[in-house]
C-alpha cells in the first residue's frame, strides 16, 4: 500500500469516527420521554387512543366501512370499500369477462361515475395515446443511474417529466386533469422498463423494451411488457385487472393519500406530488407488506414439513409470534388491519380470484397453506395479544402470493401498488384543488427547554 493509499484509508476511518461521535449526539439530544404524547394527549400517527384515526377532511372519493351503526353503537360488520358510492364489489362483479376493468376505474375515481361503453371507448384510446415515451427520455433517464428500487427509479423519472410538461407548474384543474391522465399511462412504462434496466446493467440480462400494443387494456400490455414471450392467459390478464382494480384507492386516510393531500395543500406542481407519494408507498409500513408477507411464507415453507398438518402450522406461527421465528418481530405479516375488522373486502375478492389462478398454475398446495394460515393467525393473534377485537386478513395477504404466480419479480411489487394507486392518488389531489382551503398543517408541542445563548468564545 502506498503513502496516498494509506492517507486515505487513515481519512476515512477519522471520517466513520467524526461521524459515530455525532450520531452519539444525534441519539442524547432528540428522544422525548414517552410519557409526554399521554400527558399532551397527542394523536400519535393521527389516531386516537383506540386507533381510529382523527379526522382531518373531507372526500366524495372513496370510502372504508368496517362497522354497523346499530342504535347508536359501532358493531364490527364485514368490511366494505366504495369508490365514488360504488361497492367494489359490484364493480367487480359488473365486469362480466370484459377486460376494461381497471381503465372503468380510473374513469370512475377521475370522473365521479362509470362510463358507458362509448365513454370507455373513446377513454381507451386516449389513454393509449399517452402510453408511450420517447426513445431518448428512455435512454437518457431510465436508463442511466438504475438500481434495484424501482420506486426510486419511479421518482426519479417522474420528476424528470416536468421538464418535459409544456405547463408543469399550472396547477389549473384542467391541466392537472392532464397531467394525472398523462402519468396514469406512463407509469406502467416506466416501472418495467426500470426492471429491465436494472436486470441489464446490474445483472447483465437480455435487454428488452417493449411499446404497448393498441386494443390491449393496461393488465395486458403490462404482461406482454414484462414478459420475454410476450404470452399470457386470459385469467393472467384478468386478475392482474381485478389486482389494480383493488388497489386503485382506499380513502383519503392512507399514508400515500394523505401525503398527496398535504403536498398538494402547498400549491406545488403535479410531478412534485406524485414524487412524495411514491416516496410515502415506498415504505414497507405501507406499500412494502405484500412483499413481507411473501418472504414469511417462504421462511414458513422451509421449516414447516407438512403444510396441511394444522398442529405443526399453528407451532410455528406462534413461534413467529413469540419473536423466536421469521424476521423476530412478533408479527403475522398480512394481517389485521386499521380498519377493516370481520374482513377486508379486497382479500376477500383476490382471494377467490388467488384460488383460480393457483389451480390453472397447479399451486392449490400452496393456496391451502396460506388459507390454513389465515385461519389459524385469526385464532391466535387475539389470544396472544389478549384482546376480543376480530382480526382479519388484508389485501397483502395474497397479492404477494398472486403477483409470483403472474411472474411478476420482488422488485416490482411495490410498483405495481404505486401504478394501480396512481388514479386514487390524481383524484385525491384534484378534490383537494376544487376545494381548495388552507394549507395543512398540524401543530406540534414543544416540550425542550429554553436556554441561554452561550457565545462561541465560551463554548
Amino acid at each position: 500500500m502506498n503513502n496516498y493509499e494509506m492517507t486515505n484509508v487513515e481519512n476515512t476511518e477519522m471520517l466513520e469516527e467524526e461521524i459515530d461521535t455525532l450520531e452519539h449526539e444525534l441519539m442524547k439530544n432528540h428522544r422525548i420521554n414517552p410519557n409526554l404524547y399521554v400527558e399532551y394527549d397527542v394523536k400519535r400517527g393521527l389516531r386516537d387512543s383506540a386507533g381510529k384515526g382523527v379526522l382531518t377532511g373531507l372526500t366524495e372519493i372513496s370510502d372504508v366501512c368496517a362497522y354497523n351503526l346499530i342504535e347508536g353503537r359501532q358493531i364490527p360488520a364485514e368490511g366494505r370499500l366504495y369508490y365514488q358510492g360504488i361497492n367494489v364489489y359490484d364493480l367487480v362483479k359488473g365486469l362480466k369477462g370484459r377486460k376494461y376493468g381497471f381503465e372503468e376505474t380510473i374513469y370512475l375515481l377521475m370522473f365521479g361515475r362509470l362510463p358507458n361503453k362509448e365513454e370507455l371507448e373513446v377513454f381507451a384510446e386516449i389513454m393509449f395515446d399517452l402510453q408511450n415515451l420517447s426513445g431518448r427520455f428512455v435512454r437518457d433517464v431510465i436508463m442511466k443511474a438504475s438500481n434495484e428500487n424501482i420506486m426510486n427509479s419511479m421518482q426519479r423519472c417522474i420528476l424528470t417529466l416536468y421538464t418535459y410538461d409544456e405547463n408543469p407548474e399550472d396547477i389549473s384543474p384542467g391541466n392537472v386533469m392532464r397531467q394525472s391522465l398523462d402519468l396514469i399511462a406512463k407509469l406502467p412504462l416506466i416501472a418495467i422498463y426500470s426492471y429491465h434496466s436494472y436486470r441489464h446493467f446490474r445483472k447483465d440480462e437480455t435487454l428488452f423494451i417493449r411499446n404497448p400494443e393498441k386494443g390491449l387494456s393496461f393488465a395486458e400490455n403490462m404482461l406482454l411488457m414484462l414478459r420475454p414471450d410476450r404470452q399470457y392467459t386470459e385469467l393472467e390478464a384478468r386478475v392482474l385487472d381485478i389486482a389494480l382494480i383493488l388497489h386503485a384507492e382506499h380513502g383519503g386516510g392512507n399514508n400515500s393519500t394523505f401525503t398527496t393531500h398535504v403536498v398538494t395543500s402547498s400549491g406545488t406542481d403535479t410531478f412534485s406530488s406524485v414524487a412524495a407519494s411514491i416516496g410515502s408507498l415506498k415504505g414497507p409500513r405501507h406499500g412494502g407488506a405484500n412483499l413481507k408477507v411473501q418472504k414469511m411464507f417462504d421462511d414458513i415453507k422451509a421449516h414447516v414439513e407438512d403444510w396441511t398438518n394444522e398442529e405443526e402450522v399453528t407451532a410455528y406461527l406462534q413461534k413467529i409470534l413469540n419473536k423466536q421465528a421469521f424476521d423476530r418481530s412478533g408479527l403475522i405479516y398480512g394481517m389485521g388491519h386499521a380498519v377493516y375488522t370481520l374482513s377486508d373486502p379486497r382479500e376477500v375478492i383476490l382471494k377467490k380470484f388467488a384460488k383460480a389462478l393457483a389451480e390453472e398454475k397447479g399451486l392449490t398446495d400452496e393456496f391451502n397453506l396460506y388459507e390454513l394460515v389465515e385461519k389459524i393467525a385469526g385464532r391466535l393473534i387475539p389470544e396472544h395479544r389478549k384482546v376480543f377485537k376480530s382480526v382479519c386478513a388484508n389485501v397483502d395477504f395474497y397479492s404477494g402470493f398472486v403477483y409470483t404466480m403472474l411472474g411478476i419479480p420482488q422488485e416490482l411489487f411495490t410498483p405495481l401498488f404505486a401504478i394501480a394507486r396512481m388514479p386514487g392518488w390524481s383524484a385525491h389531489r384534484l378534490e383537494e384543488l376544487l376545494n381548495a382551503g388552507k394549507i395543512i398543517r398540524p401543530a406540534y408541542k414543544y416540550v425542550g427547554k429554553h436556554v441561554n445563548y452561550i457565545p462561541f468564545e465560551e463554548r
